[in-house]
């Protein structure tokens, strides 16, 4: 007989700006701020990521796009593999993520693709803490999510090899 296995995730969403904390709000910002000066000729989709570092430091990364299609990398993994070089032993405390078109100014909503869910969730298990997510949503709302698990509940680590 077959089961069921019911999964619950929680985000919290916020309307607007105003309901963030200040880091919240810094976070965000940033990661504006790398959507702004990302490299996306082709698809003209700009992604900012920013991260949260346990000592306060922020870090921040942009999608950077190539010619040579998949040679480009994704915002969040740009500001992971950075930071992972740079700060190998600082712990991540947040990951912001927004995402505009080249032509407007307005932040869209910006949800992380399933290579930087697994990403994501490699740091989180290798740091053996959760990393609450905060995501541009519709209409100047936020998600804020509680951890990268939320993203995606059935992650492969290194426990599965």
């Amino acid at each position: 007989m077959a089961s069921e296995l019911n999964l619950q995730i929680t985000i919290d969403v916020l309307d607007s700006a105003a309901e963030l904390s200040e880091q919240e709000k810094q976070a965000m910002q940033l990661a504006q701020e790398a959507a702004n000066h990302a490299y996306a000729p082709y698809s003209n989709f700009l992604v900012g990521a920013a991260l949260v570092l346990e000592d306060g430091t922020m870090f921040k990364g942009s999608n950077q796009e190539n010619a040579a299609y998949p040679s480009g990398l994704c915002a969040e993994r740009t500001a992971l593999f950075a930071l992972s070089a740079n700060y190998p032993n600082q712990k991540i405390k947040m990951i912001a993520v927004t995402a505009r078109r080249r032509s407007s100014m307005e932040f869209l909503p910006a949800m992380p693709c399933g290579a930087c869910r697994q990403v994501m969730a490699e740091y989180e298990y290798k740091q053996q803490q959760a990393i609450p997510v905060l995501l541009q949503a519709a209409d100047g709302k936020y998600y804020r999510l509680r951890s990268v698990a939320d993203l995606l509940p059935f992650q492969f680590t290194k426990d599965h090899l």
